[in-house]
């Protein structure tokens, strides 16, 4: 499947689908990697080694500042898929890269996309944008 690249870069991980936007300011903890949000449906989950898909982002331009820093100290996402991009986390993941040679892809994919890769349990992104997908067992 092809993506919209907003910050290049190759990754593979397990999947952690966000059903919400999650703000970068406030609402993630850089230091642990962990959604705080008490208001948040997977506040407590981790973001270390993640790929991270999520719908969109919530938030101020400070965002690349939270996501930088998590990166930084290693325990930021793996890469980040967005079903609506924000050029606020390609900026922290180019900071991220530049400054401590961190890489973080962020993608943004169309809705039958997005689709699709809610239902993967791990993704690989090659610097092309391109993403594979290893599907969930049937229940």
């Amino acid at each position: 499947m092809k993506s919209r690249i907003l910050h290049q870069g190759a990754a593979h991980g397990p999947v952690l689908v966000l059903t919400e936007a999650l703000s970068f300011w406030g609402a993630f903890d850089p230091r642990e990697g962990e959604i705080i949000d008490i208001h948040h449906p997977q506040r407590g989950a981790k973001l270390k080694g993640v790929i991270l898909v999520m719908p969109e982002t919530r938030g101020s331009g400070t965002a690349p500042g939270g996501i930088a820093e998590a990166l930084r100290l290693g325990t930021g996402p793996a890469a980040i898929i967005l079903g609506k991009g924000d050029m606020n986390l390609a900026i922290g993941a180019e900071v991220a890269q530049t400054l401590y040679a961190t890489p973080c892809p962020v993608l943004e994919v169309d809705e039958k996309t997005y689709a699709v890769i809610t239902s993967a349990k791990h993704i690989t992104i090659a610097n092309d944008g391109t993403i594979t997908v290893q599907a969930l067992p049937n229940r």
